[in-house]
């Protein structure tokens, strides 16, 4: 597609479905967690942003964990899209590899997925804690 952004020169297009991992016979690419999904044996962090955890400190973060992941299904299923990095993309502690996505939009616009997560105030350090304590937020 050759969208002219910085890390993105050797990007890989996906049109592929994404339904969660968790679902009833779901495929083998699938949505993990809020910022991390699978496609066939590669598992992939989205980079840009840090979802809260599914299995998080308090019920607010496992709630905004399951937020978070649901608009990460959402924003895939809107089409096609890329994924930076090329073949021999950077990886983290865990193995998975690091990514950023972006698609373009009906309107032309470049859609980076990072920046929708964060102004959906999806990710982790969007929303915070009172005294100390859970607040039906979330801690950074």
């Amino acid at each position: 597609m050759g969208w002219g952004r910085q890390g993105f020169d050797e990007a890989q297009d996906v049109t592929l479905s994404f339904p969660l991992c968790a679902a009833p016979g779901y495929a083998a690419n699938c949505v993990i967690d809020g910022d991390t999904i699978r496609i066939g044996k590669r598992r992939i962090r989205l980079t840009g942003f840090d979802a809260p955890e599914l299995n998080g400190q308090c019920p607010a973060e496992r709630t905004a964990a399951r937020q978070a992941q649901a608009e990460l299904v959402r924003w895939l299923a809107l089409g096609p899209f890329q994924l930076d990095g090329g073949d021999d993309p950077p990886r983290d502690q865990y193995g998975r590899e690091l990514r950023a996505a972006r698609r373009l939009a009906p309107s032309g616009e470049l859609q980076l997925l990072s920046d929708h997560m964060i102004a959906a105030h999806l990710p982790k350090g969007t929303i915070g804690t009172r005294d100390g304590a859970m607040t039906g937020a979330l801690a950074a």
